[in-house]
C-alpha cells in the first residue's frame, strides 16, 4: 500500500527539482534585466515595494510553470515551457516599464503603487501564459 503511494516519488522529485531550478533561474534572469539590486533592497534596506513586486513576479512565473508541469508530456517538455514562461515574464516587466519609465527608481524609493502595478502586470502575464499552455 505504501509502495503504491510512493511509486510516483521519482517523478515528483524530478519535476520538483526542475521547477525549483527554473524558479532560481527566473530570479537570476529577472534581477539581471532590472536596474535595481532587488535582493539588496529587500534584505539590506527592507524595501517592501521591491519585495512585493519581486514576490508577485515570482508568483506570476510559477503559475504557468505549474501549468507546464500539469500539461507536459515529459520533463523536457516541462522545462521548455518553463523557459517560455520565463521569457513571457521578462517581456511583462518591459511592458510595465514602458508604461512607467521610472519603474526602477520608484521601487528604489519604496513606491507601493509601482510595486502593485508591476506585480499585477506580472500576475496577469502569468495567468494568461498558464491558460495558453493548457491548449
Amino acid at each position: 500500500m505504501i509502495g503504491n503511494s510512493l511509486a510516483g516519488l521519482p517523478a515528483f522529485a524530478a519535476y520538483f527539482v526542475a521547477a525549483t531550478s527554473l524558479c532560481a533561474l527566473y530570479l537570476i534572469a529577472y534581477t539581471k534585466v532590472t536596474p535595481n539590486d532587488e535582493f539588496g533592497l529587500i534584505f539590506k534596506e527592507h524595501n517592501a515595494s521591491t519585495a512585493l513586486a519581486l514576490g508577485m513576479s515570482l508568483l506570476g512565473f510559477s503559475l504557468p510553470l505549474a501549468s507546464a508541469i500539469f500539461h507536459s508530456a515529459n520533463i523536457i517538455d516541462c522545462v521548455i515551457w518553463g523557459l517560455v514562461a520565463l521569457v513571457v515574464q521578462l517581456i511583462a516587466y518591459f511592458l510595465a516599464w514602458i508604461a512607467h519609465p521610472d519603474l526602477g527608481g520608484a521601487l528604489r524609493t519604496n513606491s507601493m503603487a509601482a510595486a502593485i502595478w508591476l506585480g499585477f502586470v506580472s500576475l496577469t502575464a502569468g495567468v494568461l501564459s498558464a491558460v495558453c499552455m493548457s491548449w
